[in-house]
């Protein structure tokens, strides 16, 4: 835990003035309910927006002082939002959405905020990788053509099964995208990666299971898979370019390969913080859409440098060169099959921050595809469930005061006046089904594997 100290410049501001880019904006947003502030975190590389927020003092021009502490994993995290240790944190997409529905904690948690997309990758172990090889189509220089399906995969877990031996994989908790990642990629190669049924009491996750899925902490991920314990893992940066620079495995796909652009992790507050400090919440919306900028700026220059602050212990404590290896737009595949891979992560362009309500619905299509929403729900139900959780009306009020203020341009978010919530449909997933968020119960039906319409457990 830390917290940045005062500088006197700033002090003297604070009783002058109030605030630098505060004050501009007091008129239309009003200075901040509660100023000092605890956001807790995991140590990934996409909790930057929050590091960059806190290192270029834009917590600060918003007048909030604020304090950071990493958290020992997404439970621990999420029961602090709850019970008020932390204002707000770094969080799966699925937590709040899960929370609000009363899967698992029930809470009603919101996002004003989307931190980024992509960022993820699937990694098997050396033994496993061997194994895939042989069925990977080769490129003229010997090298594995990209991206590599899970059909590759599939001899490799049948054996296991005629062995009687089970095939384990990690992902980090059960409502994050890396499970729902995981599933997706196992799937579109038919292999089962198994059911919930919650309304039973088994929230396991392994009815009708090929590949067995269960929940290992994101910095664990490495070590747990050379033990023996996995075979491989669905986690964010820097866990899979760890097991490279370790020799102790291989990722084998990126989440961008598996949907181009998809949505990652949002930072979460309670419903109950936004209605108490609305002003602070704005604020706190605005700080985080200048980190964002900040990363994603003249083609990611200032990515070495966020690269530093978060390999710095208190951040996410890997070495430079691990962070830097999927940070800087390249990411390595097999030891030497290093590739360009410019949007690994993306913090601001293709409006990555904006919370879309069509994001919250893909994550709960997924939620009823693998059970754990047991029953049928109409396609108004994920609409209003969305318009719970993802609260554009927020971050679109932060971004106008950016703009108004100059601290931003127009251009660079969505069209407020005509924007309703909602991508358009979306194609680019490796199986080819095209997602329109508008259509939940019309997309949940066209998946070969999964609950359907009228299906329970």
């Amino acid at each position: 835990m830390w917290l940045k100290p005062f500088k006197l410049a700033a002090v003297v501001a604070a009783f002058s003035i109030g605030f630098s880019t505060a004050a501009q904006s007091k008129e239309t947003i009003g200075f901040p309910e509660k100023e000092e502030l605890k956001f807790g975190f995991i140590k990934l590389t996409d909790m930057a927006p929050i590091a960059i927020a806190y290192e270029n003092g834009y917590f600060e021009d918003e007048g909030l002082y604020v304090t950071i502490e990493a958290q020992a994993n997404w439970k621990v995290l999420l029961d602090g939002v709850i019970d008020g240790r932390l204002d707000g944190a770094h969080m799966l997409a699925g937590q709040p959405i899960a929370a609000t529905m009363g899967f698992g904690t029930k809470a009603h948690i919101i996002t004003p905020f989307s931190m980024d997309l992509n960022g993820n990758a699937i990694t098997v172990s050396n033994d496993i990788w061997k194994k895939m090889k042989p069925n990977i189509p080769k490129q003229a220089d010997g090298k594995p053509v990209h991206p590599i399906k899970a059909d590759a995969l599939k001899p490799v877990v049948e054996s296991y099964k005629d062995a009687g031996k089970p095939f384990k994989m990690g992902m980090v908790f059960p409502v994050s995208t890396h499970n729902y990642e995981l599933r997706y990629w196992l799937a579109a190669g038919d292999i089962h990666p198994g059911f919930y049924a919650p309304h039973k009491g088994d929230t396991s996750g392994q009815i009708d299971a090929d590949a067995l899925l269960s929940v290992t902490p994101p910095p664990q991920m490495p070590a747990t898979m050379e033990a023996g314990t996995i075979f491989g893992y669905c986690v964010g940066e820097p866990w899979n370019q760890q097991a490279v620079f370790k020799n102790i495995g291989v990722p084998v796909i990126t989440d961008y390969e598996i949907w181009k652009d998809n949505p990652e992790k949002v930072f979460g507050i309670s419903a109950e913080f936004a209605k108490k400090y609305p002003n602070t919440t704005v604020r706190l919306t605005r700080a985080l859409i200048r980190a964002a900028m900040w990363l994603d700026e003249n083609n990611n220059a200032n990515r070495p440098a966020a690269v530093k602050i978060l390999s710095q212990s208190n951040y996410v404590g890997a070495d430079y060169d691990v962070i830097a290896n999927s940070m800087t737009g390249t990411f390595e595949y097999e030891k030497g099959d290093k590739r360009k891979v410019p949007d690994f992560n993306v913090f601001f362009r293709y409006n990555a921050t904006y919370p879309y309500y069509s994001d919250a619905i893909w994550y709960l299509t997924q939620m009823r595809r693998w059970g754990q929403i047991s029953e049928d729900k109409s396609d108004d139900w994920y609409k209003e469930l969305a318009a719970k959780v993802y609260r554009p009306d927020i971050y679109t009020k932060a971004a106008k005061s950016l703009i108004e203020d100059k601290l931003a341009k127009a251009k660079d978010f969505p069209n407020f006046k005509t924007e309703d919530g909602f991508r358009p449909p979306q194609t680019e997933f490796i199986d080819g089904i095209v997602y329109d968020g508008k259509k939940p119960n019309s997309y949940i039906n066209k998946f070969k594997i999964g609950l359907k319409k009228g299906d329970r457990l």
